[in-house]
């Protein structure tokens, strides 16, 4: 059976998470499937998005539940990197080998794995596996999906109150559905709180093949022409290509709003994080362990996982000590969120 759920609590900031969730027609491992051939316990394992481990963005948030999931949990954990043009068959290959393995869950972090989870979950049903990101049927697999355009208005609100110059930047790395809910929660934001703003949008590729979510150097082109054009506060959903995006804005001294994790805290990007006003928050690394904990628990989560503000599963850092001096922002962003929970505000997905 599959179930539609809400986490009751999944807290941003891996260190507070907390499971509050019951599973329905889950998975368990075989006897002895869960251990190599020496004995040593195996459990999470995660496959990269493209940009992989150290975008200091979406894959690092997942990797940041790994982390929990093996000190808490003493097990053996993997993950892997993604390959330059992979096809759909080579990441079938991967999770099928780390199933083979004994890794248990096996979680595919970004959309791409749709059709591998699909094969792989098939074949290796006692085995559970998890995709972020994108809805796949099946008994044994929990698709982890965010809210992304609730946290994406309070990055709107956030640079509606910010601007000084009344335009503001989008930068998308892949012209797709998911990126565009990033799009129009924050446009929505934008307007709701300033309708005189103009938001200026652009999409660095039409496919992921391209690069854009590992461009770095098309980000900071993409935010160089914007910031000609007068915008003061870029928004980025570019993965690995944002890192660009607020290199761009700290040169131009103009303010960046990063995504998925707070990129204020990120040592990569330490030099620029004076120009990171805030980050539109994911909690990538709550659903990697929130699920890693209950096939731990012995009641695997399946069917739709739903991670949004009402439970914490997204939100806003506010991190930059900047961010509660400019006048009436925490107030417009307290009053936001508690709209988008209540249902007073409506946030559009398109």
């Amino acid at each position: 059976m599959r179930r539609i759920s809400k986490l009751t609590r999944v807290a941003v900031g891996i260190a507070s998470i907390a499971l509050a969730a019951t599973a329905c027609g889950g998975t368990s491992s075989d006897s002895g499937s869960d251990s190599d051939a020496s004995g040593d316990t195996k459990g999470l394992a995660i496959a990269y998005d493209i940009g992989g481990k150290g975008d200091q963005s979406f894959n690092d948030a997942a990797y940041a539940g790994l982390e929990k999931a093996q000190k808490e949990f003493g097990y053996k954990t993997a993950d892997i990197e993604p390959t330059e043009g992979e096809t759909d068959a080579d990441k079938e290959q991967r999770l099928a080998s780390l199933a083979k393995q004994g890794y248990n869950p096996v979680i595919g972090i970004g959309y791409a794995y749709g059709p591998a989870i699909t094969a792989v979950s098939a074949k290796y049903p006692k085995t559970t596996f998890g995709i972020v990101d994108s809805t796949v049927e099946g008994a044994n697999v929990a698709s982890l999906i965010f809210a992304e355009e609730q946290a994406s208005y309070l990055a709107g609100v956030t640079a509606a109150k910010a601007t000084k110059t009344d335009v503001v930047g989008f930068v998308g790395g892949v012209d797709i559905p998911l990126i565009h809910k990033f799009e129009a929660g924050y446009k929505q934001g934008v307007l709701d709180t300033n309708p005189k703003v103009k938001v200026l949008s652009q999409y660095l590729t039409q496919t992921a093949e391209e690069g854009g979510f590992a461009s770095p150097d098309k980000g900071k082109a993409a935010a160089e022409g914007q910031i000609e054009k007068n915008a003061d506060v870029i928004y980025q959903a570019a993965g690995l290509s944002g890192q660009g995006v607020i290199e761009a804005a700290a040169k131009a001294k103009v303010w960046a709003i990063g995504v998925d994790s707070d990129q204020y805290k990120q040592a990569a990007l330490a030099n620029y994080k004076q120009y990171i006003l805030t980050s539109a928050l994911k909690d990538v690394g709550g659903a990697v362990y929130a699920l890693a904990k209950s096939v731990e628990d012995g009641k695997p989560l399946t069917g739709t996982q739903t991670f949004d503000l009402k439970v914490n599963g997204v939100g806003l850092s506010e991190s930059n000590p900047e961010f509660a001096k400019i006048a009436g922002l925490s107030d417009a962003v307290a009053k936001a969120k508690e709209g988008i929970i209540d249902g007073s505000i409506k946030v559009k997905t398109e």
